[in-house]
C-alpha cells in the first residue's frame, strides 16, 4: 500500500481495516487527496485569471492537463530541498508546464490560502459522498426498528433499574431523532464551508497591484470550486468553519456512542433483549467458546473515547497570533482523522443495526421480572382520587406487594384507607394496576411520529 494514499499520519488499519470503506475515504482524506485539491484551488486561480484576461489564452487548460501528472513523489523530492511542502507542490507545478505558464502558478497567493479552501473543499465533497449518505441509510436502519418494535413493550430503565414500561420502538425513536438532527446540523455546518484567496495578512495587497476589485475576483474564483469567501480572513481563513463541522461530527459521534451503550447493555446475559448478528465461524473470545462479545459495538465506543477529547484540539487551532503563525501546523494535519474514525464509527454502527435480532421472549421475561407493583401509576390514580399522600401511599402498597409476592390491587383493596378509592376507578383504570403491558403511555404513537416526522424532514423514501 503507498503511504501517499493513507490518511496520514495513520493508516487505514487503525480504523478496523475495512478496505471497502478505505477506498471510499481515500480520495478525500489521504496525503494524495490532500496534494490533488491543493492543484485543484491552483488550477481554479489560473483559470480565474484567463477569465479576466490576466494571462494568455489556453494557460488554464495547459495548467489543469498539466497539474494531474503532477506525482506525491514529484513533491517529496522537491521538499527534500526546499523544506516547505506547499511551496514544493507549486514547484512540481511550475517544473511540468510551459514559460508562459510558469508566472501565474500561485500568483497572489499565500500557502494558505491554497490550503484552507483545499481543506473545505476535501471536508465537503468527504461529507457530502460518505457521511451524509452513509448517516441517511443507518437513519433509515433506526426507523425501520422503531417501526417494527412500536408495539413491543419494554421496561423502561432509569438508573439501571426497572421504572415503566415504554415500547422498544419508542427506544429507538430516541435514536431517529437524536441522529437525524446531528444529520441536518452536519448538512448545515458542511455548507457554510468557506475558502479564501486573500494573500499576505488577508488584505489583498497583492491581487491590489493588478484589479481594483480583488475581493471580487476572490469570489469569482472560488466560484469555480463552488465555495464561497469567507466574510473575513488574516491570510488563514477563520477557523470557526472546519471547527463548527467538525463539533457537529464528533457530537453525532456521541450520539452513535449512547446508542451502541444501550444496544451493548441490552445484550447482557441477564437482560438479553437484543443480539449483534454473528456469523458461523465468528469467535467471541480466545479462551471461552462459548462467548459472544458485542465488540463491534464497544468499538464504536472506543472510537468516541479516542476522537471526542479531540475537540480540544480543534477549538485551541482557532488561535493564532496576529495575522498568523504557525502553532496549528502539526495539529492542523491530525483534523482529517477525526472524519475517518466517524466514517468507521457510522459504518461499525449500520452493519450492526442491520443484523440486529430482537429477543421478544426475553423482553417480555424481564419486563415480568417487575410484576404488576409498579406504583407510579397507581400512585396518579390515587392523586387524582384527591387522596393528599398519594405517592406516599402508592410507595408503601408497592414495597408491600414486592416484599410478600401479592398482586399490587390484591395489597391496595386490603388497606381498608385505599380501598374506597379503589373501588372508585373505573374498570379499566383498575385494569392497568394489574397490566404493566398496557401502561406504556402514548409510545407506540410517539415511535411513529417521530419516524413521520423525520422521513418528511429527510426526504426519505418509505
Amino acid at each position: 500500500m503507498n503511504r501517499f494514499d493513507c490518511i496520514s499520519p495513520l493508516d487505514y488499519r487503525y480504523y478496523g481495516g475495512n478496505p471497502r470503506l478505505f477506498e471510499r475515504i481515500s480520495p478525500f482524506l489521504s496525503e494524495r487527496a490532500a496534494i490533488e485539491y491543493f492543484l485543484r484551488v491552483e488550477v481554479a486561480l489560473v483559470r480565474g485569471l484567463e477569465n479576466r484576461h490576466l494571462c494568455p489564452p489556453g494557460v488554464a487548460d495547459e495548467v489543469e492537463q498539466k497539474a494531474a501528472s503532477v506525482t506525491p513523489e514529484d513533491i517529496d523530492r522537491e521538499d527534500g530541498i526546499v523544506h516547505h511542502y506547499a511551496k514544493a507542490i507549486v514547484n512540481s507545478l511550475r517544473n511540468v508546464v510551459s514559460d508562459r505558464a510558469k508566472p501565474y502558478i500561485h500568483l497572489f497567493l499565500t500557502s494558505f490560502d491554497v490550503q484552507d479552501t483545499a481543506m473545505s473543499l476535501r471536508l465537503r465533497d468527504f461529507v457530502n459522498a460518505v457521511t451524509i449518505p452513509d448517516l441517511l441509510e443507518l437513519e433509515q436502519v433506526l426507523i425501520r426498528l422503531a417501526r417494527e418494535n412500536a408495539e413491543v413493550v419494554q421496561i423502561g430503565r432509569t438508573h439501571g433499574q426497572h421504572a415503566v414500561p415504554i415500547t422498544l420502538g419508542f427506544a429507538f425513536a430516541e435514536y431517529v431523532d437524536r441522529l437525524a438532527q446531528r444529520i441536518e446540523f452536519i448538512r448545515k455546518m458542511t455548507s457554510n464551508l468557506r475558502g479564501v484567496l486573500s494573500g499576505a495578512v488577508g488584505a489583498y495587497n497583492a491581487m491590489s497591484l493588478a484589479m481594483p476589485d480583488p475581493e471580487t475576483f476572490e469570489e469569482e474564483v472560488l466560484a469555480l470550486l463552488d465555495l464561497r469567501p469567507g466574510t473575513y480572513s488574516t491570510q488563514i481563513l477563520e477557523p470557526e468553519y472546519v471547527t463548527d463541522l467538525t463539533y457537529a461530527i464528533i457530537s453525532t459521534l456521541g450520539v452513535l456512542a449512547n446508542l451502541a451503550d444501550d444496544l451493548r447493555h441490552l445484550q447482557r446475559t441477564e437482560i438479553q433483549e437484543v443480539q449483534e448478528g454473528f456469523s458461523e465461524k465468528q469467535v467471541g473470545s480466545s479462551t471461552m467458546p462459548h462467548k459472544r462479545n458485542p465488540w463491534n459495538l464497544e468499538h464504536v465506543k472506543s472510537l468516541w473515547k479516542e476522537f471526542a477529547p479531540r475537540i480540544l484540539s480543534v477549538l485551541h487551532n482557532q488561535i493564532s497570533e496576529h495575522q498568523r503563525d504557525l502553532t496549528n501546523s502539526a495539529s492542523g494535519r491530525f483534523v482529517p482523522e477525526i472524519y475517518v474514525g466517524f466514517a468507521d464509527a457510522v459504518d461499525r454502527m449500520l452493519r450492526i443495526c442491520k443484523g440486529l435480532e430482537v429477543l421478544p421472549e426475553n423482553i417480555e421475561r424481564n419486563l415480568k421480572l417487575s410484576g404488576d407493583y409498579l406504583g407510579e401509576q397507581l400512585y396518579i390514580l390515587l392523586s387524582l382520587q384527591g387522596l393528599p399522600d398519594a405517592h406516599e401511599q402508592a410507595r408503601r402498597i408497592s414495597f408491600k406487594a414486592r416484599e410478600e409476592g401479592r398482586p399490587a390491587l390484591e395489597c391496595a383493596l386490603a388497606d381498608a384507607d385505599l380501598r374506597p378509592h379503589i373501588e372508585k376507578m373505573t374498570p379499566a383504570q383498575r385494569a392497568i394496576l394489574t397490566t404493566p403491558e398496557s401502561y406504556v403511555g402514548v409510545s407506540v404513537r410517539r415511535a411513529h411520529a417521530v419516524c413521520d416526522y423525520w422521513e418528511a424532514a429527510l426526504l426519505l423514501p418509505k
